[in-house]
């Protein structure tokens, strides 16, 4: 089992940015793929980026490629987002979640995680 902790989150202008954590329990983090997902008011949970449990392979939406970077350091069982360019709609709540390793799937699918964390607020004013 893994517990999942997230970290980084606050209030941020415009154009700002900020670098979310997801820190992990457990001596197997690198046996978990991991991703980022985001929930804002009223709206569904999105799928935000992720990553195979290497870092070989990464996936975004297409919202946050370019502006958004999802790494992992397996050493100290944390996975990170690093996020420039925020914009007003970034702002959300902020999972991560882990996929115990199983081959391929469908990453942007929140059904295809095993674990999440409890989420960290991310505000961006205008």
């Amino acid at each position: 089992q893994v517990q999942l902790v997230e970290s980084g989150g606050g209030l941020v202008q415009a154009g700002g940015s900020l670098r979310l954590s997801c820190a992990a329990s457990g001596r197997t983090f690198n046996s978990y793929d991991m991703g980022w997902f985001r929930q804002a008011p009223g709206k569904e949970r999105e799928f935000v980026a992720a990553m195979t449990w290497s870092g070989g392979s990464t996936l975004y939406a297409d919202s946050v490629k370019g502006r958004f970077t999802i790494s992992r350091d397996n050493a100290k069982n944390t996975m990170y987002l690093q996020m420039i360019s925020l914009k007003p709609e970034d702002t959300a709540a902020y999972y991560c979640a882990a996929r115990y390793y199983r081959g391929r799937g469908n990453f942007y699918s929140q059904r295809e995680y095993d674990y999440w964390g409890q989420g960290t607020q991310v505000t961006v004013s205008s």
